[in-house]
């Protein structure tokens, strides 16, 4: 384990896209971390990156929102926007969805998107930071497992075996989305 290594995956668990998703398979399989060590170093980092997100979105939109007009009118616009569409499911769960959003590693659903909903809907830092770290923590955990159950699939059984059960679970995954859409749509008529 090299220090070059724990810098790397800090740095891949702040990015916007690929956060714990991405850092966690990479220092396993890429940098040969330990599963312990992967997992502390991705969630340092991934909270570090909320941390500073929770701490300076809301001077930065301030600063730019004076300093140039089309930012000022974005940022109404895209308040009143995201308000308006999606302040029932905030006020019907509270601020306790952060969590539940941050846990599940899914795309778009991650810290970074969590510290915007929080700056957004106007969630104090003392409230929205403890409980997006939380789901980060859940998170983590999530993606290790299904990381070493990869890796372990793999090395066990060969990488054709662990291609087919991605795509065996996608297939399940869509063929279940789709009969739900169906039920859905029969249920209307």
């Amino acid at each position: 384990m090299d220090f070059y290594s724990l810098i790397k995956t800090f740095l891949l668990a702040m990015t916007p896209v690929g956060e714990l998703r991405l850092a966690i398979p990479v220092a396993l399989t890429v940098y040969n971390l330990e599963p312990a060590v992967a997992y502390l170093v991705s969630v340092l980092g991934n909270i570090f990156a909320v941390f500073l997100i929770l701490i300076l979105l809301g001077l930065v939109s301030k600063w730019l929102s004076r300093q140039f007009y089309f930012f000022n009118r974005f940022f109404a616009w895209l308040f009143s926007r995201t308000r308006r569409n999606h302040t029932s499911k905030v006020e019907r769960y509270g601020s306790y969805i952060l969590p539940l959003f941050v846990a599940i590693p899914l795309p778009i659903t991650g810290g970074w998107t969590a510290s915007l909903v929080a700056f957004v809907f106007n969630i104090p830092f003392k409230k929205a930071f403890p409980l997006i770290v939380s789901g980060i923590l859940v998170a983590g955990l999530i993606v290790l497992s299904i990381s070493n159950a990869g890796i372990a699939l793999s090395r066990y059984f060969g990488w054709q075996t662990l291609l087919g059960t991605i795509a065996a679970v996608t297939l399940i995954y869509l063929i279940y989305n789709k009969r739900k859409k169906n039920n859905y749509m029969n249920y209307e008529k």
